[in-house]
């Protein structure tokens, strides 16, 4: 069972949803219909647009624990459900790099923002993908990264909340494009990696 802060605060918060018709997709569901409302409330870029945006992402995210809290506490755990799950997730937070970039277009960044957005929208993909095929390779469970101090490396979209807030997203979209970009380059080679051992096994 996970036991990472944020877990641990969704676990409580969705324990009366036991015995209920709420299913681990509805909350999927849901995380996707808030993720996407999010991603298309910060396109505008507008003050207001980054509250709404942040707000709404910070639903979302919550979401995005407590569906996979449902499934675990519930026993309502299913492949089906996990892949329904997952393409939630990946969409949604490639989305969210593709829409600041346009919400930030008339930041500092100009029309880079744009660029930006779509480099580290496209390697957030690629790193999501190669991340869940590494973990196809290895045993039932494991994660391709693991956290530490009771974090994810996922809990870090939390923070972009706050960041969208206090007009902070601007910098983060300029460091994500190179951090997306290093981690889906590691990502591949660790998979690589485990394709050659493999293939040399087998």
């Amino acid at each position: 069972m996970q036991t990472t802060w944020t877990h641990l605060l969704a676990r409580p918060l969705i324990r009366p949803l036991l015995g209920t018709r709420v299913r681990p997709n509805h909350l999927t569901t849901l995380r996707l219909l808030t993720g996407v409302a999010a991603c298309i409330a910060f396109v505008p870029g507008t003050r207001t647009a980054m509250w709404w945006g942040g707000g709404l992402w910070l639903i979302s995210a919550f979401l995005d624990r407590a569906d996979g809290e449902l499934a675990r506490i519930g026993n309502m755990m299913s492949p089906a459900g996990h892949r329904y799950d997952y393409y939630s997730d990946v969409a949604v937070n490639t989305l969210f790099f593709v829409c600041i970039g346009f919400g930030l277009r008339h930041s500092w960044l100009g029309t880079w923002a744009v660029t930006l957005g779509l480099i580290s929208a496209s390697s957030m993909l690629l790193a999501s993908l190669f991340s869940e095929w590494l973990e196809q390779r290895g045993p039932a469970g494991k994660k391709a990264y693991t956290g530490r101090w009771g974090f994810d490396p996922d809990d870090a979209l939390y923070l972009m909340t706050p960041l969208a807030w206090i007009g902070w997203l601007s910098p983060i979209l300029a460091g994500a494009a190179v951090g997306t970009t290093v981690m889906m380059i590691i990502t591949a080679v660790r998979l690589l990696r485990a394709r050659q051992t493999d293939a040399r096994a087998a």
